[in-house]
């Protein structure tokens, strides 16, 4: 027969357990909250500078530019930057992404390519770097804010870019989980540099907006609101040379997709605790019900006990 005492325990440590979940869910769905309110709030921008760009390209040859992040090279040396947080308890969002990174590094490899990692996130760099023998690390980041900002991101793209313009790396790929809703989270493997998709990319593979198209700068329309910045009026003069423009825009534009990476990145882990924390408090909820349903059980067969002992005794004094 089972211990009350056992049981009363189990039923206080359960109870205990559900208050902590559900307080850590609570704090989370304040946090995604903000999370994706600044999801939002930095696409517009993205779609601004895509528009300035297009706009500049339908004035200007950018083909004739000496652009780095433009030229097409044979392709050798791939990096792979894999985006994870810093902290568990978020079901699968971190599984997920070394996963898909693993699969990813293997498949390259298979083609017969040169791979390195560069991780973003406790998670990931513990992974790998507890597999140093199997996996090239170039570069890892750790610590950053809850809410990613604008100057974690360009440490980060400053890496990236010198390892790319000084042909260490001939293509960099980014994995992340992208922010759908509360519920849905997909990691996906996007192309970051360079700009023009040198046909490695797999199926799914989400080019990023910026591409070139036969040495010409294209926009590639997504699934998300329509760019709606006018044109450029057909009277402006531009004083600077396509290189100049250029070399200050496109560190931008690629400053800003890692950041809205990084931002998608940390609302899908915000929603992933708050998802798994819901459903730890609906199971501690469940388990303090069955619990005390074994231990009313228990407690009645303690007390039948009881009675047929005195009945037993009495008889036998009888």
């Amino acid at each position: 027969m089972a211990n009350l005492k056992d049981i009363r325990d189990r039923i206080s440590s359960v109870k205990n357990t559900r208050k902590i979940t559900e307080a850590m869910r609570l704090v989370a769905a304040a946090k995604v909250r903000r999370a994706q309110e600044q999801v939002l709030r930095s696409r517009p921008f993205a779609d601004r500078l895509a528009r300035v760009l297009e706009n500049i390209q339908t004035r200007m040859r950018f083909e004739m530019a000496d652009a780095p992040l433009l030229k097409s090279r044979d392709v050798r040396t791939i990096t792979l930057l894999a985006i994870t947080g810093d902290r568990g308890l978020c079901g699968g969002y971190n599984t997920n992404i070394i996963k898909r990174t693993e699969q990813r590094y293997g498949e390259l490899k298979a083609q017969g390519y040169a791979v390195d990692l560069v991780l973003i996130g406790r998670k990931v760099t513990s992974y790998f770097q507890n597999r140093a023998s199997k996996y090239t690390i170039r570069a890892n980041f750790t610590g950053l804010e809850q809410v990613p900002t604008a100057d974690e991101a360009g440490s980060i793209t400053n890496e990236v870019l010198a390892e790319f313009l000084s042909q260490t790396t001939d293509r960099v790929e980014v994995i992340y989980t992208k922010f759908i809703n509360l519920v849905s989270c997909n990691p996906v493997v996007q192309t970051l540099l360079p700009l023009d998709p040198q046909g490695i990319a797999e199926a799914d593979d989400e080019i990023f907006r910026l591409t070139t198209k036969d040495s010409r700068l294209t926009i590639e329309k997504g699934d998300g609101p329509a760019n709606e910045q006018p044109p450029l009026p057909s009277d402006i003069v531009f004083e600077q040379s396509p290189e100049q423009l250029l070399n200050a825009l496109l560190p931008l534009y690629l400053q800003n997709q890692l950041l809205r990476a990084l931002q998608e990145s940390a609302a899908s882990e915000l929603a992933s605790r708050m998802t798994a924390m819901n459903n730890a408090s609906d199971n501690a909820k469940d388990l303090a019900k069955r619990l005390t349903l074994d231990y009313n059980k228990a407690r009645q067969s303690a007390i039948t006990q009881e009675i047929l002992e005195v009945v037993g005794g009495a008889s036998a004094m009888g």
